[in-house]
């Protein structure tokens, strides 16, 4: 059974990170659904914090691996050109990007697990109100700024809104692109942004989690989690920035709405 269920909740950490449907909503929404707090529970102590933690360290992977030669150039420009060069800039950029979200990560992370974990029509409403704002961004504005074209302040007012992803059922990625997609970025610029910005912020968590990921790595919770989510991401990756080339972020709006909906039914159904 914890094979199955490692299985799956990689695989809804891998989809749920990149696309703009909320990784952690998902994820919180299976185990309800499922009724797999409990099955988790029995593996030994309170590891669902950091079972996520985990499964985000899996997606990590994935990015890293997507974009290597992007952030080795990140990388080496920013630490030696500075400023001079478009993908030094962008390397500084992301920094300034992360610091918000990592802020706010530290300040609330604790807080907003204790209120939201376990409210499902939070989460439901987190899902409904992002997926009108993102059809909105998505269908009002135009496609005229790449990431050539990225300013500061562009870069720190989507790191900002990045906080906002806290709160499961927002979506990080989510709240990024339609930011992106607000200010007026293209469709594949707003969601190859996203995934470079998720980078810093995703090794940050793994990294104030990391000796209890270690702790739990025989689970096969963990083990089997990672490597499906970082499988999964990879591929999502590359199909949403393919997909984006003749598309638009309707379909993810659409599909929140309806995921709201039956959310806020199978609750009332259930006597919550």
């Amino acid at each position: 059974m914890l094979w199955f269920i490692a299985v799956v909740l990689g695989i809804v950490q891998g989809l749920g990170e990149f696309l703009p449907i909320s990784s952690s909503g998902h994820l919180i929404l299976v185990r309800w659904l499922f009724n797999w707090e409990t099955v988790i529970g029995q593996t030994g102590g309170n590891i669902d914090v950091d079972l996520d933690v985990a499964l985000h360290l899996g997606t990590l992977a994935a990015v890293l691996i997507y974009f290597f030669r992007d952030w080795l150039e990140l990388i080496q420009d920013g630490l030696t050109k500075g400023l001079e060069t478009k993908q030094g800039k962008m390397f500084w950029y992301l920094v300034a990007a992360t610091i918000p979200g990592a802020l706010a990560g530290l300040a609330l992370e604790s807080k907003i697990e204790q209120i939201f974990r376990s409210q499902p029509l939070i989460i439901a409403g987190g899902l409904a109100i992002m997926g009108v704002i993102l059809y909105y961004a998505d269908k009002k504005m135009e496609e005229r700024t790449t990431l050539n074209g990225i300013t500061f302040m562009q870069a720190l007012f989507i790191g900002t809104a990045q906080a906002l992803a806290l709160i499961p059922g927002v979506s990080r990625s989510g709240i990024t692109m339609t930011t992106a997609r607000l200010l007026g970025f293209t469709r594949k610029a707003a969601a190859k942004f996203s995934f470079l910005l998720a980078t810093p912020i995703i090794a940050g968590a793994a990294l104030r989690h990391t000796p209890n990921i270690i702790h739990n790595i025989g689970n096969p919770l963990f083990f089997v989690g990672i490597l499906t989510s970082a499988l999964v991401g990879f591929l999502s990756i590359g199909f949403l920035l393919k997909y984006l080339q003749r598309h638009n972020f309707a379909i993810f709006a659409i599909y929140r709405l309806i995921l709201a909906a039956v959310i806020v039914f199978i609750y009332f159904g259930k006597g919550v």
